[in-house]
């Protein structure tokens, strides 16, 4: 492609070379630059890529794209921006022939649910026919085929890279988890999204490396709806008409208010393999939703999701079809080979707010007794452990203190902080270190009208321990164990 072309979307200054040179690769990490790339140089928050032009020249690229032009010549084309990670955006859109132009792109933002609702939405279209392209923190899937990604939502090229790949594959649709950090970012920059949905928001995602503040959460997550055609509503969440305000045209939805998609009298159901909730719809379409995803919180979820897809044509059978069989892994998961002893459930609940949406929700369901297994990630929020703690002790019956990703923290400093938030509400625990024999435990103590609940490490299927990534499933786990208490059940 020739530099002028790949260009063409940008506004920038030419400082030398030629515009007709042509261009065999685009770049921004200076290991992979080759004769004739285009390196973007990025500035990250620890690595500078301007620091890289020498490595990138020397590998042959034909021009660097940069924010500081650099103060000797250099053998190449050289093209000033005043954004160079936006400007990669725009650049790899254009690389790729615009992908995602090709495509009817549906992206979510929020601080909870995400997952689950992406997730819905691709059940649905898939129940009508369509191929679908999903990315978020599970992965990227292109159709049934995973695709791993470092990132809920990609750095911009990997994202163009994998719109490529999924219209290529066929795929009609792409359903994105858009993060605010991938805002701020911006690696979403010049995406047109068909359909955006506005989930919720509380605070989370602040820090050094993250957010300075709630205002600045806030606001990264407003960025997203000037890009989006048609803008998808919860009206039950706080700040939506300040995030949502870009917003060209809005359809909303609800538990308790009047809007376009309402789902009232939620019920709880709970069989040996089934917990889920049914609800009402009502307002532009109506009838009865049933879905194998417990609590109210999922009934907002599913009501974006039937709202987005509805709204882009998609029939009320498929809706609910999708709903009653949609399952995500890590987010109230329920692990059916253990049903014939206990209801047994995997979450990502890893802060107070998540946390306790989650265990109050299973109280609701009034098991025997409710039993909760988790621990503290290290090298994290000191609070956050205590939260956790805090929360279990109010709602479990029993919580189970054992290793989450301890990382390079000590394991009995992490627990003293769960242990100081569980008896602010006087509540009972048992620590078992290894998380494998912890979920042992729980698989011989729990009767049929329990409910256990695995929280903290959701679709993760590794332990991190002083920098080291050791294989674990949680399900796999339960799996084992599962069949051999069977095996020995069966020989009494």
């Amino acid at each position: 492609m020739k530099l002028s072309t790949l260009l063409s979307e940008i506004s920038c200054t030419l400082i030398s070379g030629d515009q007709e040179t042509e261009i065999t690769s685009l770049v921004y990490d200076s290991r992979k630059a080759r004769p004739g790339s285009l390196f973007v140089c990025v500035k990250g928050f620890q690595v500078d890529g301007h620091a890289y032009i020498p490595k990138a020249l020397k590998a042959g690229a034909a021009a660097i794209l940069v924010e500081d032009v650099p103060e000797a010549p250099v053998d190449a084309a050289v093209i000033k921006v005043e954004n160079a990670r936006k400007a990669l955006a725009y650049l790899s859109a254009t690389w790729f022939d615009h992908p995602a132009r090709k495509m009817t792109m549906i992206g979510l933002t929020g601080t909870k649910g995400k997952t689950t609702t992406a997730h819905m939405i691709k059940k649905i279209l898939e129940a009508s026919g369509s191929k679908v392209g999903m990315i978020g923190t599970i992965g990227a899937f292109i159709g049934t085929e995973k695709v791993p990604v470092k990132n809920t939502t990609p750095e911009s090229y990997e994202l163009h890279s994998l719109f490529d790949q999924m219209h290529g594959s066929g795929c009609q649709y792409v359903v994105m988890e858009v993060s605010s950090q991938a805002l701020k970012l911006d690696r979403t920059a010049g995406i047109t999204f068909d359909y955006g949905a506005f989930l919720n928001l509380s605070p989370d995602h602040i820090g050094p490396d993250e957010h300075a503040d709630f205002e600045e959460y806030k606001a990264c997550k407003t960025l997203m709806f000037s890009q989006v055609k048609k803008t998808i509503v919860n009206l039950d969440g706080a700040y939506w008409e300040e995030v949502t305000a870009p917003a060209r045209k809005v359809v909303t939805v609800s538990r308790g208010q009047n809007a376009d998609y309402m789902g009232r009298n939620a019920e709880n159901k709970w069989e040996p393999s089934f917990l889920g909730v049914s609800f009402d719809l009502s307002g532009k379409v109506e009838g009865k939703i049933e879905m194998n995803m417990p609590g109210e919180f999922n009934v907002e979820n599913a009501l974006v999701a039937i709202a987005v897809t509805s709204e882009a044509g998609i029939p009320y059978a498929a809706i609910c079809e999708g709903l009653k069989s949609v399952s995500v892994k890590g987010r109230t998961q329920l692990l059916t080979d253990a049903a014939h002893i206990s209801t047994f459930i995997i979450d990502y609940a890893h802060n107070a707010i998540s946390a306790e949406n989650l265990l109050k929700m299973l109280k609701s369901y009034e098991p025997d007794r409710l039993l909760c297994l988790f621990g503290g990630g290290g090298n994290r929020a000191v609070q956050r452990r205590y939260d956790m703690g805090r929360i279990s002790g109010k709602y479990a019956d029993l919580t189970v203190i054992t290793m989450d990703n301890p990382r390079d923290e000590d394991m009995d400093e992490i627990n003293k902080t769960i242990i100081q938030g569980l008896e602010a509400h006087h509540g009972a625990y048992i620590v078992i270190s290894d998380r494998k024999e912890a979920i042992h435990y729980l698989l011989e103590t729990c009767g049929p009208g329990d409910i256990a609940v695995m929280i903290g490490k959701g679709h993760e299927e590794y332990q991190e321990i002083h920098g080291v990534k050791h294989p674990f499933s949680e399900a796999a786990i339960v799996s084992e164990y599962a069949a051999t208490i069977k095996r020995r059940e069966q020989k009494k």
